[in-house]
């Protein structure tokens, strides 16, 4: 039987629970569809050790302090615990087990249809799916052989999956720092980059960096301004673990992977390295091929918006980064974009 709503959300992530947060104030109908079994699945299926970089004080959504001491750092398990106490305390209307495969327009209404077989019309589509959809993999992963043990990050729990052996990261984004720096206590590790990282620590003078950004006005940086152009080139590693490890020579550096030739791995510089284990931290694409309205698409498949807002009246996108800020990702940071959205509606 169809099912129709004012709105529907797509994704009870974090972006899709601060989009329900604010719509309900708006007394419409509206319902979130959600592929996982619970609130906070995506985050319990990531790697066992993954803390956050923010303290608990810019980790909480609109309405709902993330409990706990405010200038420690939280784990994975404890937000995705967060997340489903959100939903609860605020009733928050989600159907489970609903993967999206398709939406179209017909007319002025959207048409949502799902695996389970369900269909869905509304006046308006947010899609908050993340920007953690697909991972992305080099052209020559594929020519690794079978012998060398390969996993992607998003795939990656802890370093019982690999041997205790020559072990590349290849990816020195936040993710891949934590990966190398669990990984080098018992093995050898190289790290390949392609450009050098820049490291902020946790803390300054007993203050988080993310409040010095406040005070400096850095986290009011958008997009298109000159603070925030500079930042999204040179986005740091939070934290400085990662970079004693390398100055100590614990995790080795290397340039950008190229090429797997043989049984190695050939790097920018020309070096090349025998690993056992590659993990990929190498980020992820977006796959939005179900949304059957492609003007809205650059031709490499990103949504072209404004603050969320595309040119399709009804469709929005939510959670993306850099949508807006550069926490317009992070749990701190979607809730702003979830209320212009929602003003909007």
């Amino acid at each position: 039987m169809a099912k129709y709503y004012d709105t529907i959300i797509i994704g009870a992530g974090q972006a899709g629970l601060a989009m329900g947060y604010y719509i309900k104030k708006n007394h419409s109908t509206f319902i979130i569809l959600e592929k996982n079994k619970r609130v906070g699945d995506s985050w319990r299926n990531r790697y066992d050790s993954l803390m956050l970089f923010t303290p608990r004080s810019y980790s909480a959504l609109p309405g709902l302090r993330l409990q706990g001491e405010q200038s420690e750092y939280p784990t994975k398990d404890e937000v995705a615990n967060y997340l489903e106490d959100y939903s609860n305390k605020f009733t928050i209307p989600i159907q489970f087990n609903t993967s999206v495969k398709g939406i179209q327009k017909i007319d002025e209404t959207f048409q949502i249809l799902t695996t389970s077989g369900g269909i869905y019309f509304s006046k308006n589509v947010i899609v908050a799916t993340g920007p953690f959809q697909q991972p992305f993999y080099p052209d020559f992963e594929k020519h690794v052989p079978n012998n060398i043990f390969q996993i992607h990050s998003a795939h990656y729990k802890n370093p019982n999956q690999l041997s205790k052996e020559t072990t590349v990261v290849v990816g020195g984004g936040n993710s891949g720092m934590q990966i190398a720096t669990e990984l080098s206590l018992d093995r050898e590790v190289y790290l390949s980059i392609s450009k050098k990282p820049k490291f902020f620590p946790y803390e300054m003078w007993n203050r988080s960096i993310f409040w010095w950004f406040d005070l400096l006005g850095i986290s009011k940086a958008t997009v298109h301004s000159k603070i925030g152009k500079f930042i999204r080139k040179n986005d740091p590693i939070i934290g400085r673990e990662s970079k004693q490890l390398i100055d100590s020579g614990r995790i080795k550096l290397l340039t950008r992977a190229t090429i797997w030739k043989g049984e190695k791995m050939f790097f920018e510089d020309g070096t090349f390295i025998k690993p056992k284990n590659i993990i990929w931290a190498t980020g992820y694409y977006s796959d939005y091929k179900w949304i059957d309205i492609p003007e809205v698409f650059t031709i490499n498949g990103n949504p072209i918006h404004t603050r969320g807002i595309t040119t399709e009246q009804g469709l929005y996108f939510l959670g993306l980064s850099w949508q807006y800020k550069r926490s317009s990702a992070l749990l701190n940071g979607v809730g702003g974009d979830a209320a212009f959205i929602a003003s909007k509606l």
